[in-house]
This record gives C-alpha cells, sequence and structure tokens, in this order.
C-alpha cells in the first residue's frame, strides 16, 4: 500500500470521517480551504464548496507541480520545479488540522500533505520529495525512532506593522522596547490577533513591543510540526488582521536600516516522555546536559550550511551586518546570554537567534533535526560557553557565517549533511531558486548606488 493510500484511509474510516463531517456541518462551515505550504514558506490554497468534503477526504486536490516554487520563473524564463508540462501532485488533508477561521465562520481549513498522482509508474503515491510540511513530519518521526527523543519548540515572530497612526517617537540613544505606551498604540490590533490565534488553537501566553512599529506575540511550545503549523496560521492571522485595519504586517527581516531586525529566534528542547533531557531534575543552575551539550554541538557545527534555510532571503543578511541587539554575529553559545547565537535559558531550553521572520518553519526544523542528530551521534562538543558581549565590533567576528545570500547559497552545497537532510529534488530546487534570487538581486542597481556613484566622479 503506497503512502497516498494509507492517507485516504486514515480518512475515510468511517469514525474519522463521520466526526469532521459533524463538525463541519455543526460549525456552519459552507467552503472548506485545502492549503499546502511552498518551498518559500508560503501558503497556497484551492476553495471547495463543504458539500465536497467526502470526496476530497478520499481523493484529496491537485495542484501543478510548480505551485510548490510559487511558479517561479528563473531569469532565463523557465518555470522551477519541472516546467510547465511537470504533472501535478496531489494534495490530502489532514483531518486533525482542521480549523473553522474565526474571522468567517462560514469557511473552515485543512493543512495538506503532498503526493506524487497515483498515474506516474513506479513513484505514484509516494511522498511528494518537496513538500517541506510532510517532510517535518516524516523527519521527526524517524528521529524519535532512532533516539528515542522527541523535539519540542516555540518561536518567536517578530514583525513590522506599518500604517498611518503607528509611528512612534523615539529619543535619541533609547528604545522604545517594553513601553506601555507603544503596546497601547498597538492594543486594537494585538487584542484582534489574540483573539483569532486563541480560536485557532495557539495558546497565547505574552507579547511585547521592541522596535518602531515591531511586535512580537508568543504562544505555548508544542512539537515541532505544531509549532510549525502554528507559525504559519500566525502569519495568516496578522495579514487578516492588517488587512481589516488597513495597515499592512510585514514579517521582512530587515525593513529598516538601523533599527532591529525582524528575527524568529527558535527556542528548542528535547524530551523523553516527560522529561525534559536537556535538564537534570533538581538541578537550579544554569547547565545542560550531556545529551544536551552534544545536540547544540551538532547544531552548531552546521549553523554556517543551515543559514540559507534559517536566514533565507537577500534581505536577510542585512540583520547580521547592521545588527543592533541581539541578532548572532558568530559562532558561539552562552548562558543566558542574549548575544550569543544560543542562548541557554533558565528554563532549560536553548534559545537558537539565526533564523529571522521570513524562515519557511519546515524547512528550519528539519535542519535542527538533522543537526541535533548529527551532534548526538557523534558526540560534537559546542566548546564553553562565550561570557563576552558578542555584539559585532568588526567584520573579523563573522567570518564563520555566510555574509550574503550568495555566501549562503554556497555554504548549503559545502555541507553535505545539511544538503543530505532534504530529498535531492527538494535541495537542488531550494538552492537552484536562492542562487537565482541572489543573481536578480546582484543584476539590480539600487538606489544606494545612485546616491553614491552617479556624481561622485570627476
Amino acid at each position: 500500500m503506497s503512502a497516498l493510500d494509507c492517507h485516504k484511509e486514515q480518512n475515510t474510516q468511517s469514525d474519522a470521517a463521520a466526526e469532521i463531517a459533524a463538525r463541519i456541518r455543526d460549525a456552519g462551515v459552507q467552503y472548506l480551504y485545502y492549503s499546502s505550504v511552498t518551498v518559500s514558506g508560503r501558503v497556497l490554497a484551492k476553495v471547495v464548496p463543504a458539500k465536497h468534503l467526502l470526496r476530497n477526504l478520499e481523493q484529496g486536490i491537485n495542484c501543478h507541480r510548480t505551485a510548490i516554487c510559487d511558479l517561479q520563473a528563473s531569469r532565463e524564463g523557465s518555470l522551477f520545479g519541472g516546467g510547465a508540462q511537470a504533472a501535478e501532485f496531489t494534495a490530502m488533508p489532514d483531518i486533525d488540522s482542521f480549523n473553522v477561521l474565526p474571522w468567517d465562520a462560514s469557511v473552515g481549513s485543512f493543512f495538506c500533505r503532498l503526493y506524487e498522482p497515483e498515474h506516474i509508474h513506479e513513484i505514484g503515491g509516494q511522498p511528494l520529495a518537496t513538500d517541506c510540511r510532510g517532510l517535518l513530519y516524516r523527519s521527526h518521526l524517524r528521529f524519535s525512532e532512532d533516539t528515542g527523543l522527541s523535539l519540542k519548540t516555540g518561536c518567536e515572530p517578530e514583525m513590522s506593522w506599518l500604517g498611518d497612526k503607528l509611528e512612534v517617537h523615539v529619543r535619541p540613544g533609547a528604545s522604545p522596547s517594553y513601553h506601555m505606551g507603544n503596546l497601547e498604540l498597538m492594543r486594537p490590533i494585538f487584542k484582534r490577533v489574540i483573539e483569532y490565534a486563541s480560536a485557532l488553537g495557539l495558546d497565547m501566553i505574552e507579547g511585547d513591543y521592541e522596535d518602531p512599529g515591531q511586535l512580537e506575540l508568543n504562544w505555548m511550545f508544542d512539537s515541532c510540526e505544531t509549532t510549525a503549523d502554528r507559525m504559519m496560521l500566525y502569519r495568516l492571522i496578522c495579514r487578516q488582521v492588517a488587512s481589516e485595519f488597513g495597515v499592512k504586517a510585514s514579517f521582512m527581516p530587515k525593513p529598516t536600516t538601523g533599527a532591529m531586525g525582524n528575527g524568529c529566534h527558535h527556542n528548542f528542547s528535547l524530551w523523553k516522555g516527560d522529561e525534559n533531557v536537556l535538564a537534570e531534575p533538581g538541578r537550579r543552575e544554569l547547565h545542560l546536559t550531556e545529551t544536551g551539550l552534544h545536540a547544540l554541538g551538532g547544531v552548531l557545527a552546521h549553523a554556517p550550511g543551515s543559514m540559507l534555510i534559517m536566514a533565507s532571503t537577500v534581505n536577510s543578511y542585512k540583520r547580521y551586518w547592521d545588527a543592533g541587539l541581539f541578532a548572532p554575529n558568530r559562532l558561539n553559545w552562552g548562558m543566558d546570554n542574549k548575544t550569543c547565537t544560543v542562548r541557554l535559558s533558565a528554563n532549560g531550553r536553548l534559545e537558537y537567534k539565526i533564523p529571522d521572520a521570513s524562515v519557511n518553519p519546515y524547512l528550519s526544523h528539519t535542519l535542527l533535526l538533522a543537526a541535533m542528530r548529527d551532534g548526538l551521534e557523534r558526540k560534537l562538543s559546542p566548546g564553553e560557553p562565550d561570557r563576552s558581549d558578542s555584539v559585532p565590533r568588526g567584520v573579523e567576528k563573522r567570518t564563520r557565517l555566510p555574509l550574503t545570500l550568495g555566501e549562503a547559497v554556497q555554504a548549503f552545497e559545502d555541507d553535505p549533511l545539511i544538503f543530505s537532510a532534504f530529498p535531492a529534488d527538494l535541495a537542488n530546487l531550494y538552492r537552484d531558486l536562492k542562487a537565482d534570487e541572489w543573481a536578480r538581486f546582484c543584476s539590480v542597481v539600487t538606489e544606494w548606488e545612485r546616491h553614491m556613484y552617479t556624481d561622485y566622479l570627476p
């Protein structure tokens, strides 16, 4: 039986199908989104009248294969991911991902996993190699089977809210962070975001105002695949709230020179049953177990090769050059040292600070699993914790991390473990997309260049 057949069987079991049909009927849902996540972290969807639920539970929906990379064409004009003649893929809804949209209760939504269509010889029904969401689910399952451990994470999605009446006054040399007056300015927005997020199952826990226009709202940690799904929901919520208030919600990593960028720190811990194996029970001082040290050693060893995913855009690298505070600039870790690449916090979790707000959370968590597995298997050491201030004082302190998207493409290719953490089709597609993005940027004359060079000679 193929993976697609197994998914169909799960969806069409009489109890499961009857229960979800009853939920949809009782909620008054009339339309259903069947959603997939692209390689770049965008959400695709088809809408189907809810009366066709049982048909879609069994047959899924189909999309053109190149939609998985946003139907992006190369600079030469050919579609990435197989070209115009490529076969479709089959998207099968995960029943347990169902939600009713809190801003329109007539619409419900599923996340889907993607498969090769049944008619393709030899590979029909297999998981689609370029399905980043399905890949994380499979990767975490294999990691748990091999190590006896599970990965739990929480993300800190910083983002910018842009629009009239959202500007704040900042005294020179000071920061607007944590200021209650600025939170009050954002009160209608954060209330609406928290309301919608809570309705969609995110256990919202705390939030604050950080830099001009920058808001961070957090939810409770959970299994890594659940956190990734919730990250996608959170972005959709913010887009909806921005539309309702006539403002813009931006996850651009570095929207303004001289201000802090938008990070998406990944807070992670490894669990064996109900026990966090990064910390020893009863110890109050900051410490890492041997398991934690080896896992961290793997994360640091493969951080350069992972940068292409953790910092996935041309703009991402402005966050490290013009870092301000709290953006990592060299490979290190510390005990509650907020300037380090990885910080051990007081509650027995590690905070990985390279990922930014544009990250695809399915791909970033897949690489975390691969790096930690390598660290555990080879018993890698992260070295001694850094107790110094890691804020950059010169380029020499950044040499171990890629400085541009172009360098990150090379580092991704040069790390065989990271490159092979993805199926070959996905690794090659992602590299080609990002190499093309870097080439496009390098070929564009920017406003900075015009300002610097138009009139400077003779």
